[in-house]
């Protein structure tokens, strides 16, 4: 159970997020319409925070319903000295309206009846202002006061503001809706196409980086590190999208505010505040991407060491470990949640520190108010606009958080995605369309690392014939059979197939030709047809049934063992089935393929003395007419072979027949006799 951690000192590049979102590209409709919508919603809103001063000053203007002693006392004093005037009873009632109520005595209305004649000069409306009256002529005549003798806007003027700010609040939901839609499904998108191109990826990688990369860790990053992408991608393009567009416009509403009125101290706070606000979160910003970089390579482990157990069960319970892996999996485990609580912590505190900032700076503008006698109109121009930016910048405060952990993950995520160790293959690569001549190998070496493994091997391979390679352990058996598939490239020398050199040969038409039955089988968990039709997925039950006949895999499939028969499902790895069992589908697998070169890897080691004579007598058959290289351990199931090679320590010592062999007395020789002794 090797383990390799991942690579943690991954230098952190300003382009990755560019990158991440450079992948969003096919779905550019979608996010456009996500950002005009998120204008949109900000254009909204600041119309809406125009709307709350004049709201507020309607309300406010109907205080003129309660006079005050003092207003009453002087309205007396100016009735009295009207009456002692000459003028007639209307002259009297008008000469009081204008003292006790000029048009320019309350700036919110003087300024209410210029917007009102500016609106009606410039967009030409039916309708026409005398003094406080206003006249309409379409789509019928009628005439209301905008402002009441008393002060108070009449009702028509506040049911058309509140009209006025609920259609801005309700395109501001809509809008915001729009964009939160649009982004999180451009987000999931994106990330979904990551998964495939991931798997793509390493689907495509050669066998060398499969054995120096630990199992564990690339489910990690196909899973929990997309997972992390697909968190911050989906809810960071909504806020950044959205989140500025509304602070702008709180800002720009604050702006406006504090030039109608004369008062520019909140937008100082905000111009201090802000820049306060912004150095601790860069700070967090960088330690919590430095901990969950960390935490993702933890939480690798914890993948990886689940898979290693899981994997190997028969053993753990065979030895008895149960405990020794229950406490490995306990030190992987508190490892990774010493991180997570560790970026948690930092994380939290985001969150608090803006708002003590924002409370701070609100607190100060209050203080500031009460000592300078600010209006309640003036309060609610000036404060609206700083309390709706507060959910714009709060959700920025966690899209820093979330980009800085999805930046850990990209990371990740892009260092596995630039590793190519794919086997190239030339643009003009030649398509193998048969198979008609035969297999040679010209002083092939090949070495893995700084170990060499094959020396200077030559070997044809006729077609028709079946060439058997013998040896001990590791003296490079398999190594050969995998060079002629072209999972690895030779280090030195040529392999051709049909006089073409396999690096100039399309791989998917080399694979074509070529059937493998591996040492250990190697089966998926689902039906035992689908295993067998496994890269024939055109293949009928027929032709599956006939291939299961031929590796004598029919008897056990339909004898009742196994619960719906080709349609049972074979478990994790084959593991409802016994050894035997799982290496004849395997078999019928690569007789179903047809091919005309079949690659036995000591295919028949894991059957019995009964179960092998069947299996293969049925082999016998399906080599017949094809190409065969046999990897064998059980010298009585190539003694028929055309060609046996003896390995030793990656060079051929020894070549012929079965019968050749046994004469010359050599290393044949002798492991026939160690075999055969008994």
């Amino acid at each position: 159970m090797a383990h390799h951690s991942d690579t943690e000192k991954v230098e952190f590049k300003p382009q990755t997020y560019l990158r991440l979102i450079s992948y969003a590209r096919p779905y550019w409709l979608r996010l456009t319409v996500g950002i005009v919508a998120g204008m949109l919603a900000g254009g909204s809103l600041f119309f809406g925070l125009m709307m709350i001063p004049q709201l507020v000053g309607v309300v406010d203007s109907g205080k003129g319903n309660k006079v005050s002693i003092s207003r009453q006392a002087q309205a007396e004093q100016v009735v009295k000295a009207v009456s002692q005037s000459g003028l007639t009873a209307e002259q009297k009632v008008e000469a009081v309206d204008r003292i006790l109520n000029p048009p320019d005595s309350d700036p919110q209305l003087t300024k209410l009846l210029k917007q009102a004649e500016s609106a009606i000069k410039t967009y030409r409306l039916p309708c026409r202002l005398e003094k406080r009256t206003l006249y309409v002529s379409w789509p019928v005549e009628f005439q209301f006061e905008l402002v009441k003798s008393n002060g108070q806007l009449a009702w028509q003027v506040f049911a058309v503001y509140t009209f006025m700010f609920v259609l801005a609040w309700l395109i501001k939901s809509v809008a915001h809706y729009v964009n939160a839609y649009c982004t999180r499904m451009v987000g999931a998108c994106v990330v979904a196409d990551l998964r495939e191109i991931i798997f793509k990826k390493l689907s495509g990688q050669s066998l060398s980086f499969y054995a120096n990369m630990d199992v564990g860790h690339l489910i990690s990053r196909c899973t929990n590190d997309t997972s992390a992408l697909e968190d911050s991608i989906s809810h960071s393009v909504e806020d950044l999208t959205s989140a500025p567009i509304q602070i702008l416009a709180c800002f720009a509403a604050i702006l406006v505010a504090c030039k109608e009125y004369n008062s520019f101290s909140l937008a100082v706070i905000l111009f201090i505040g802000v820049p306060v606000l912004i150095v601790p979160m860069h700070i967090l910003g960088r330690k919590i991407r430095k901990i969950y970089r960390k935490s993702f390579a933890a939480i690798a482990d914890v993948f990886s060491r689940m898979h290693e157990t899981f994997s190997g069960i028969k053993v753990v319970k065979a030895c008895y470990t149960e405990e020794y892996e229950n406490n490995r999996f306990h030190e992987n485990n508190r490892k990774y949640l010493k991180q997570v609580l560790r970026a948690m912590r930092l994380q939290l505190l985001v969150s608090p520190t803006m708002e003590f900032v924002a409370v701070l700076g609100t607190l100060v503008f209050l203080v500031y108010s009460y000592w300078d006698g600010v209006t309640l109109t003036q309060l609610a121009a000036l404060l609206s606009p700083a309390f709706m930016a507060y959910r714009p910048i709060k959700s920025l405060s966690k899209v820093v958080a979330l980009i800085q952990r999805s930046m850990a993950a990209a990371d990740r995520f892009f260092a596995l995605l630039d590793t190519d160790t794919s086997l190239p293959e030339k643009k003009d690569a030649k398509k193998l369309e048969s198979f008609s001549q035969g297999i040679e190998l010209e002083n092939v070496s090949f070495k893995y690392g700084d170990k060499q493994i094959l020396k200077d091997i030559n070997l044809s391979i006729p077609r028709g014939s079946m060439v058997a390679v013998v040896g001990e352990t590791g003296s490079g058996k398999s190594t050969i059979a995998n060079l002629i598939a072209r999972f690895y490239d030779a280090t030195s020398g040529t392999i051709r197939i049909d006089g073409v050199d396999v690096r100039d040969c399309e791989i998917a038409s080399l694979r074509k030709l070529i059937g493998v039955v591996t040492q250990e089988p190697v089966l998926f968990n689902e039906s035992i047809a689908d295993n067998i039709a496994y890269g024939n997925e055109g293949a009928s039950r027929e032709d599956i049934i006939n291939a299961a006949k031929l590796a004598n895999a029919h008897e056990f499939i339909v004898s009742g063992r196994h619960a719906g028969d080709y349609d049972a499902g074979v478990g994790e790895k084959g593991f409802k089935l016994s050894g035997g069992e799982k290496q004849r589908i395997a078999i019928a697998r690569a007789i179903l393929r047809n091919p005309p070169i079949l690659i036995l890897d000591e295919a028949t080691s894991a059957l019995d003395t009964v179960t092998e004579r069947q299996v293969q007598e049925a082999l016998n058959r399906v080599m017949a007419n094809r190409t065969v290289f046999a990897i064998a351990h059980r010298l009585s199931t190539i003694r028929h072979a055309d060609c046996i090679i003896v390995l030793q320590q990656g060079k051929i010592v020894e070549s012929g027949t079965h019968d050749e062999l046994l004469a010359l007395g050599g290393i044949y020789r002798r492991l026939h006799d160690t075999q055969f002794s008994h």
